[in-house]
């Protein structure tokens, strides 16, 4: 059986957050000149129609008083209107880029809208009492399937079926500590039930994904949402175990394994035969270098061929090491508590290397081990009391996945 693409809406369980249609804002072309307007009152607390409307971006460097001046008011009212932002709006982080719509009649300043980003929007009264206030535009979600079998890549696969690939990084955060991103096989396959954002018609955001099920050789691997309210872990597979394990698969995202874990191996350096109880991943100078569990920084310097390292204290049993990094993620020191996840520094070349990489190493009972074949335990599991709603919502999701799927073949 040939295992088939596809990613489609779910219908009959379609949910509207507003009533709102996102049709109300349109694109135009950034030409600054006046826009025709359409005969309709936009939610902005104004009658857009009434005025003439250019548009445009924030320019670099660019500030509050020196965009509304360029804009036509003068510098004592854009610094009155600055004040008057007061908690509406922050003048300091007005981004570069971000566009502008700017509303005059005759030849006089009246409004100016700026798109914090493509929902949220601030509007200024230019005229008569200055004011300022917010608008969002409206958002609408949409409960959605995907079914992907890797054929070339998850990226281009997820495309292809016409998934979002904001999808890819929820997906690559649930099974982080399950599943290799880098080492994906074809005919792998990764079925979905998630809640996706639009506004403007365009993917703005997933917001959930309420089941997902990675397959591999006749093997299935389903990840269950459930929140219990602890502000801890939120997925579990069908035992009630944490998807989460105690340490990631890898502590940054590299490009190759350009070393592995060997008693024999030939130094590049120095040409001598000598353990190398590590793995080194080649990466570009600067990327994150992620501690793989919560921990205790237990040193934190110059470690000779090693560079500049960082080593972690996880457990009584654990300990791991970051080496040849070429600094330090900032106000690190030792003693300091750090989490699974947190930056404790960035990829380089410094002490004994050829080129920049991330030298990782891992001791258990202080004997080195491979961080590749090292066994991860899981997290704690999901209490007895949830049991029977996790059970439940198991079955309800999987059939409604299932269903969507048969629907759309």
């Amino acid at each position: 059986m040939i295992a088939m693409n596809k990613s489609k809406i779910l219908p009959l369980c379609l949910v509207l957050l507003l009533a709102a249609s996102c049709n109300l804002f349109h694109r135009r072309s950034h030409d600054g000149t006046p826009l025709p307007q359409k005969d309709t009152v936009y939610p902005l607390g104004f009658c857009t129609d009434s005025f003439a409307r250019t548009e445009g971006t924030v320019k670099n460097g660019e500030t509050f008083t020196g965009l509304f001046g360029r804009l036509g008011m003068t510098q004592k009212a854009a610094y009155d209107l600055a004040m008057a932002c007061d908690s509406v709006f922050d003048v300091r982080k007005m981004r570069a880029g971000n566009l502008w719509e700017a509303y005059r009649d005759s030849s006089a300043l009246r409004y100016v809208v700026y798109h914090n980003n493509r929902v949220d929007l601030t509007v200024f009264r230019c005229a008569d009492s200055l004011a300022v206030w917010r608008v969002s535009k409206p958002v609408e979600e949409q409960l959605k399937a995907t079914d992907v079998t890797i054929g070339s890549s998850l990226w281009n696969d997820m495309i292809a079926a016409g998934a979002s690939p904001l999808l890819i990084v929820e997906l690559a955060d649930i099974y982080a500590w399950t599943v290799d991103f880098f080492g994906l096989q074809k005919g792998d396959r990764f079925r979905v039930l998630y809640r996706e954002q639009r506004c403007d018609g365009e993917v703005i955001g997933i917001s959930g994904v309420d089941l997902a099920v990675f397959s591999r050789d006749g093997k299935e691997f389903p990840a269950i949402c459930l929140d219990t309210g602890d502000g801890g872990n939120r997925y579990w597979n069908e035992k009630g175990e944490s998807m989460r394990k105690a340490f990631l698969k890898a502590p940054l995202k590299f490009t190759r394994i350009s070393s592995g874990f060997s008693y024999h191996r030939k130094h590049p350096v120095h040409g001598t035969v000598r353990p190398h109880t590590a793995v080194d991943y080649a990466a570009p100078t600067g990327t994150p270098v992620m501690s793989i569990g919560d921990g205790t920084v237990i040193s934190k310097g110059w470690g000779g061929g090693g560079g500049n390292t960082v080593k972690v204290r996880h457990n009584s049993v654990y300990t791991t090491a970051y080496l040849h990094l070429s600094r330090y993620a900032a106000g690190l020191k030792v003693g300091d508590r750090v989490h699974q996840g947190q930056v404790v520094g960035y990829v380089g070349m410094t002490g004994t290397a050829t080129g920049p990489h991330l030298d990782f190493r891992v001791w258990k009972n202080g004997t080195p081990i491979n961080p590749l074949t090292m066994e991860s335990p899981s997290a704690e599991p999901l209490p007895e009391a949830f049991r029977p709603e996790l059970d439940s919502l198991h079955r309800i999701r999987t059939a409604c996945l299932d269903s969507v799927l048969r629907l759309h073949p």
